[in-house]
């Protein structure tokens, strides 16, 4: 029998079926009719494990994504009190010698006004202050929690179960019971305490098997769960059955007869919802590991299954490990930009996965060459689904062909931003299932779990690791919107509450709380699947210091595990928000993870190097220059004509600081001539070294953030500054990249002079603004203003120099720069003495010989010593950046009487930069370097 024939007959026999009531809690024995279905077997009239009650009216799955069953019309807004844990109660300043009870009714309806007495409730129970010391492991989970009425009950586990299923409100109330105060709670400090077994429970999400299909979904406070069950993406729901649940874990759990991959699901959930009152919540499950268009459906997957592997799947070979994090070199690239201009490509793969399955497309000979001189690891924009492109029927703009200056170009494109095909894609929806726009198909489940592998089997193949962005700090939505999953099924638990129970939002999105315990699992189980079935060979971490460095460090070991062998982890250590300077937790920030492996973004010689700060708009723009693009020696027509000497001089130290991996004990002799280890060195009010090991810094001038490094240059060289000059001052950003101890990290296009018109934030702005050429004609700078929004202020500064043709690079400025980050890549890779493991090695074998106040701080030397090294294949490597438009002359007397050659790389007939070979100078009697303008070059001694 087909498919379709056991759905028709199985759409069949549920209309004739008996039709039972809602589910009630409960574990015990459940009697049912004997039902058969075409292709399952009979199940027995008494059944424990697997057991289900009468099948439930199917209607409802069918239904809108809300509804609601009893409105809220009186109970507080606001959550000011805090379970601590299942017995403690903290209401911030709030009397604690007052009276208080906690009403509660099964339906909601409660009414608790000023005055008045609380009307709507089925009962109250009476709470006693109490004075006792709160548990250390309370304290250290709620620092953050100010003093007031501390609170106790003395209800069992079984009664507070049931509680927790109800509409609650607690009351200060006068000796008359007259409300005197209410509030609502936050109950994540009770759950985590009363469901703590739920961490190591069973697997959740949909496990299909020939005995039969299991669900599993975490609603603690949930009043009914059921699943629904459809044969297709868009198709009525086939049935409708009732889960039990577990009052030890808090999980919902069935097993449905028979093998039901292939099949869609999702959940009918009964729970109380802040603001708007007991409802019934048709929602995705949050482990779903597939999905139907748009995300409308879960869908039943067994990631095991080779009917969603590609051919040759268990048997592609695949990178050997990295020796140690500080090999990463990185090159950052969106799926959809790597694409969807290549005309190489198969029309119907362009902005797909299946794209990095075309072999012989420009864009796959641009990545097997980088990867042929040394990249290690291309790490994708976010993959996993997300909710701000429409999977089926985005929109395509139509770009008017305008002037380089003109606003006719992001009007078009931001006309249809809400509904085109571009994003980002850090607005997370499902964390576990691959993006459907992405795929070839995104109604069809399979394909986009097999198109996935398959891009991850071809980038394999070339010899690159696959990494992954996961944005696991924030999700799209929260609340009762259609597109929140993890609120609509566990209201106020996922997300980070502030004071009054609102949801934080310092992530610019809905933040999560991964120091709750269930939001931390699902962090570390998607995480972890994502390495076990697509092998994903790194992470990147949006905002990561928004989590706690002990939820990462336990991830670290569950990936770990799960690979067998180092899963590399980095990510955005930013210290802000509700959470900044360990407000809640020990954060997984810059200043926090020291000794933890785990590696962040450095700001320091990336600002340094690039001049002021992400945040600059208006003439600061223009005015705010760094040691690449002009400060002092060559100032542009805003520069401040108050910095002098010394802010070079500072610039060059932190562009040292980064060359030396950011390490907090690394000792540089600083322009003021003194040595002072990093950790003393003042960057903006902070430490400028804070990492432990090379490995626990990311070095980069630039990612997808913010202006590209040829945009910014754009706003800060001089004008008149030549197009060649321009490529060889983006060189020197990625030759200070390249030869900084840590990760190297390089975002896809700024070896081809990426150029986004100088669009400061391009998440949302259309493939017009994000376009690669992998041709190497263009670089797409000058076609047109960029969206007004985040950048129409700057729009003076922005327009003048669009329409200056003299910026736009020529191709052959393009194919050098192109040629020259391969040439520092292999440059970076020929050598372990540019990727040392331990801060000791740095401390002993990284020198820099220019320093101090008589400095020349347009050049910066580094000496790198091999002696004993294994595999150094140099006893000795000497870098140097000169960033002057001119020739400079370093007298080093430490290198006086040594043999330096050039570094063979810089020798070789087909090098980029011929300056090295035709312009550098080395005098050995006297240790002087003659420097060609605005060139990297490496010395070595064989």
């Amino acid at each position: 029998m087909g498919q379709r024939d056991i759905d028709e007959a199985w759409e069949g026999a549920m209309r004739d079926r008996t039709r039972g009531g809602e589910s009630s809690r409960g574990t015990g024995v459940t009697r049912r009719a004997v039902h058969c279905w075409p292709g399952f077997l009979l199940l027995p009239v008494f059944s424990m494990a697997a057991a289900q009650a009468s099948p439930l009216p199917a209607e409802a799955c069918d239904a809108g994504f809300e509804t609601v069953l009893v409105a809220d019309r009186g109970a507080p807004a606001e959550a000011r009190a805090l379970w601590l844990d299942r017995r403690t109660i903290r209401w911030p300043g709030a009397d604690a010698g007052a009276r208080y009870r906690l009403y509660h009714a099964a339906r909601g309806g409660i009414r608790a006004v000023a005055g008045e007495h609380v009307t709507g409730a089925d009962g109250a129970i009476a709470l006693q202050p109490d004075s006792t010391p709160l548990a250390a492991a309370v304290t250290a989970r709620f620092p953050h929690v100010g003093q007031g009425a501390t609170l106790v009950h003395d209800l069992d586990d079984a009664r507070l179960r049931d509680l927790f299923t109800q509409a609650l409100v607690l009351v200060r109330e006068d000796a008359g019971g007259h409300v005197l105060e209410a509030t609502a709670l936050q109950h994540p400090g009770a759950l985590d305490d009363l469901y703590a077994s739920a961490a190591d429970a069973p697997e959740l999400g949909a496990h299909p098997a020939p005995s039969g299909t299991r669900f599993g979904v975490w609603a603690p406070t949930a009043r009914t769960v059921s699943v629904c069950v459809y044969p297709g993406d868009a198709r009525p729901a086939l049935r409708r059955e009732p889960l039990r649940f577990d009052a030890a874990t808090g999980i919902w759990s069935a097993t449905l007869p028979g093998d039901l991959r292939g099949r869609y699901y999702d959940y009918l959930v009964e729970v109380h919802a802040p603001g708007t009152g007991l409802v019934r919540n048709r929602v995705t499950d949050p482990y779903s590991v597939g999905l139907g268009a748009d995300s409308r459906r879960s869908f039943i997957a067994d990631l095991d299954d080779p009917a969603l592997k590609p051919a040759g799947w268990d048997a592609a070979p695949r990178p050997a490990p990295l020796r140690a994090q500080a090999d990463m070199s990185i090159y950052e690239l969106h799926v959809r930009d790597f694409s969807i201009g290549d005309a190489t490509v198969a029309a119907a793969h362009r902005g797909k996965y299946l794209a990095f399955t075309n072999g012989g497309s420009a864009g796959m000979a641009h990545l097997r060459a980088l990867a042929r001189a040394g990249l290690t690891d291309l790490h994708l924009l976010p993959v996993y689904d997300f909710a701000s492109v429409p999977e089926s029927g985005c929109a395509t703009p139509q770009v008017p062909d305008a002037a380089a200056d003109s606003p006719a170009q992001q009007a078009a494109v931001m006309a249809v931003a809400d509904r085109d095909c571009f994003n980002w894609g850090y607005d997370p929806f499902h964390f576990n299932a691959p993006e459907g726009s992405y795929a070839s198909d995104p109604s069809d489940g399979d394909a986009r779990i097999r198109e996935f592998r398959a891009m991850v089997m071809a980038l394999h193949g070339l010899g690159l690791r696959v990494g992954m962005d996961v944005v696991y700090n924030h999700t799209f939505a929260a609340g009762q919107d259609e597109r929140s999953v993890l609120d609509r099924i566990v209201p106020g638990y996922y997300h980070r509450l502030d004071a009054a129970g609102r949801i934080e939002r310092s992530t610019c999105c809905e933040n999560t709380a991964t120091e709750h315990l269930m939001m931390a699992r699902l962090m570390l189980d998607s995480a972890a699947l994502w390495v076990r079935h697509y092998r994903i060979d790194s992470f990147r971490f949006d905002l990561m210091g928004h989590q706690p460095r002990a939820a990462m460090e336990a991830l670290q070991r569950r990936v770990d595990a799960v690979a067998g062998r180092p899963v590399q982890l980095i990510g955005e250590g930013w210290n802000f928000g509700e959470v900044a300077d360990g407000r809640r937790f020990v954060q997984a920030s810059q200043l926090a993870l020291g000794g933890s492996g785990i590696g962040t973004f450095s700001d320091r010689a990336r600002d340094a190097l690039r001049g002021g700060g992400p945040g600059d708009s208006g003439a600061d723009k223009v005015a705010r220059q760094g040691w690449l693009n002009g400060l002092v020696f060559a100032p542009n027509d805003e520069a401040d004509p108050a910095l002098g000497r010394a802010d070079l001089l500072r610039a060059a130290d932190l562009a040292r600081v980064g060359l030396a991996g950011t390490l907090r004990d690394y000792v540089l002799e600083t322009a003021d001539g003194t040595h002072q280890p990093l950790h003393a060195i003042d960057y903006n009010g902070q430490p400028a070294g804070y990492a432990s090991a090379p490995g626990e810094v990311v070095n980069y001038v630039e990612n997808h953030d913010n202006e590209t490094l040829f945009d910014l240059n754009a706003f800060r060289l001089p004008r008149g500054t030549s197009a060649h000059d321009r490529a060889r001052v983006q060189v020197l950003g990625m030759a200070a990249t390249a030869f900084s101890q840590g990760v190297a990290y390089f975002h896809a296009g700024i070896d081809t002079l990426r150029s986004k018109s100088m669009d400061r934030n391009s998440y949302d702005s259309g493939d017009w603004f994000n376009r690669l050429d992998w041709s190497y004609r263009d670089n797409f700078f000058g076609t047109g203003l960029p969206p007004a929004s985040g950048n129409e202020g700057n729009w003076p500064w922005i327009a003048p120099r669009l329409a200056d043709a003299s910026i736009r690079p020529a191709p052959e400025d393009i194919a050098f720069a192109r040629d020259a980050l391969r040439d520092l890549l292999r440059i970076r890779a020929s050598s372990p003495l540019f990727r040392l493991r331990t801060a000791d090695e740095v401390g002993a074998r990284l020198h820099f010989p220019n320093t101090g106040p008589a400095q020349n701080p347009l050049v910066i030397a580094g000496r790198l010593d091999g002696d004993g090294l294994e595999g150094a294949r140099f006893a000795s490597v000497l870098y140097l950046l000169n960033t002057s438009p001119q020739a400079q002359v370093l007298e080093l007397p430490g290198e006086r009487g040594k043999r330096y050659v050039l570094h063979p790389v810089h020798l070789e007939a087909g090098a980029a930069d011929p300056r090295p070979r035709t312009q550098a100078r080395f005098d050995p009697t006297r240790g002087r370097f003659t420097v060609p303008p605005r060139t990297a070059l490496v010395y070595v001694l064989e």
